[in-house]
Order: structure tokens, then sequence, then C-alpha cells
């Protein structure tokens, strides 16, 4: 007896799973990391979580080109869309968040812990609207 897995018009190819897989664990890094700053003041937690948010950048902004590429692959677009829109949604504010960051480590809280808890929201949402289009089968 096997499961299976069928696609039923799947709206994430697998580089694009990669990709937001490991951007979302970057993103949840530096939330881990600014949790860590704001309960120990300790300023090299700061500096982690930068450097978290700059690669989770570098790769959500891959994400974001292959989810506008599915989009335009996609025979429906409603879904695609929605996801594209999280992607970007993410991208910006962790760019926003990756700007608050850059300030003096003081200054960073409380609003760059609040910015990292709406990115890392965005990206679980747009991870499970990328997997939306995925179901198991039965026996074959």
């Amino acid at each position: 007896m096997s499961i299976t897995v069928e696609r039923a018009g799947s709206v994430i190819p697998p580089l694009n799973a990669v990709l937001l897989a490991g951007a979302l664990a970057l993103f949840l890094g530096a939330l881990l990391s600014d949790i860590a700053y704001f309960r120990t003041y300790e300023i090299q937690w700061n500096n982690f979580s930068s450097w978290l948010l700059a690669g989770g950048l570098v790769i959500g902004a891959f994400a974001f080109l292959c989810g506008i590429v599915a989009l335009f692959r996609s025979r429906r677009r409603a879904w695609p869309a929605v996801y594209g829109l999280l992607l970007l949604a993410t991208w910006v504010l962790g760019f926003i968040d990756a700007l608050v960051h850059a300030k003096d480590a003081w200054a960073t809280m409380p609003a760059g812990l609040v910015l990292s808890v709406i990115v890392v929201v965005l990206a679980c949402a747009a991870l499970w609207i990328a997997f939306a289009g995925m179901r198991t089968g039965g026996a074959s």
C-alpha cells in the first residue's frame, strides 16, 4: 500500500518550494534572534537578526521571481496571484525590518520585533498558499 501525491493544479514548482522554505527559515531565525535580544539586550542578537534578514531577503527575492514565473505559466490566476502578492508583501516588510535593524541596537525594539513577527506570519501564509494545491490521493 502506497500513498501517492497528486498535483491538482499545483501552484508551486520544486525550486520555488526550496527557496520559499529557505527564506522562511531565515526570517524565523531573525524572529528568534529578535526575541533573544528583547529578553537579554545582548547586542550580538541584533547583529544575528540583521544578517538573517539579509539572507532571507536575498532568497525571498528569488522565490518571488519564481512565483512570478509560476503566475504566468499557470492557467489558474487567482491562487498564484495571491501567492505572489504575499511574497511581495513579505519581501517589502522584510526590507523595512532590515532598515529598522540597521539603526542602533537599542532603537530597534519593539518595532524590529513586531515587524519580524509580521514577516514570519506573511511567509507562513505564502507557504500555506503555495502548498494548498497539493493533496494526497489513495493507494495506487
